[in-house]
Formats: C-alpha cells, sequence, structure tokens
C-alpha cells in the first residue's frame, strides 16, 4: 500500500465491534486505506512523480506538473 511522501498518511488497523444490545458482541479486524494518488508535480524545475493523499492535494501542499 502507498504511503503519503507529504504527511505520512498509510494504511491504519482497528477492529470493527458490533453491538448488540447495549453489549459488545463481537469485534472484527479492519483495516482503513487513505486516499493516496500517485501524481506528477513541480519540484525545482524537475518533474517526477509522487504518491500524495487527498487532503495534502487539497491543501496546496505541492504543486503539479501539467
Amino acid at each position: 500500500m502507498a504511503k503519503c511522501e507529504i504527511c505520512s498518511k498509510a494504511m491504519q488497523t482497528g477492529r470493527r465491534i458490533s453491538i448488540n444490545r447495549s453489549q459488545v458482541s463481537r469485534r472484527a479486524k479492519k483495516t482503513w486505506k487513505a486516499n493516496v494518488r500517485k501524481v506528477k508535480i513541480n519540484d525545482n524545475g524537475t518533474i517526477r512523480s509522487i504518491y500524495i493523499c487527498a487532503r495534502c492535494m487539497r491543501a496546496g501542499k505541492v504543486t503539479r506538473a501539467l
């Protein structure tokens, strides 16, 4: 799984909990994947491809190459 090269956001793991009549009845393992895209950026005149998450892309932390 790819990881954001700006903020290091990657896949997270945890448990999905099923609640039945105010008691925790089941726990199942679950993974949440980050919204990571491969984009081309302009890095001081050179164009290269990196993996970046949608939050960093929306915040304008990199300039995309066209």
